[in-house]
């Protein structure tokens, strides 16, 4: 559940309301409210049983999908340093991000807040900007040429 506040001043009627930015409730907001609910009941007529099974049934539905949102971002993370590290010692051409592509072989892998990046020719690129790769590995991945291609036989 999401709640905005928002606030304006009695004095000028011409000011604008400010809004804050919305602030997001959590599992400690429920509990307090929860608790709230049981102190202002009336203990001649409790709650409703079911009523607070489904509240419970809510919020713990509610953590299994914060844990499991968490646990996804984690396995997305893993994955893309996993494609990064695949495009090691390979030819790949990426776009430079100027409207244009460079070629080379991947030399590195750099990890930063934004994610994994591959370092062609000494520079830095996301894993979304890779065009091409060519396929089989590249021997010596210092160099930087193009591997011949192999004629093609029976």
């Amino acid at each position: 559940m999401t709640v905005t506040s928002v606030s304006s001043t009695q004095n000028n009627p011409s000011t604008v309301p400010v809004v804050s930015a919305p602030k997001t409730l959590g599992s400690e907001d429920f509990m307090k409210l929860l608790a709230v609910q049981f102190q202002s009941q009336d203990p001649l007529k409790p709650m409703d049983d079911t009523a607070f099974i489904a509240q419970m049934a809510q919020f713990t539905s509610l953590q299994q999908t914060q844990t499991m949102t968490t646990q996804m971002t984690k396995l997305s993370a893993t994955q893309d340093l996993m494609a990064a590290n695949s495009y090691l010692g390979q030819m790949v051409t990426v776009d430079n991000g100027n409207g244009g592509s460079a070629s080379g072989i991947v030399s590195a892998v750099q990890v930063d807040s934004n994610g994994p990046k591959i370092v062609v020719g000494g520079n830095p690129y996301a894993i979304s900007s890779v065009l091409s790769v060519q396929s089989g590995t590249v021997s010596n991945p210092a160099t930087t040429a193009t591997p011949s291609a192999t004629p093609g036989g029976a």
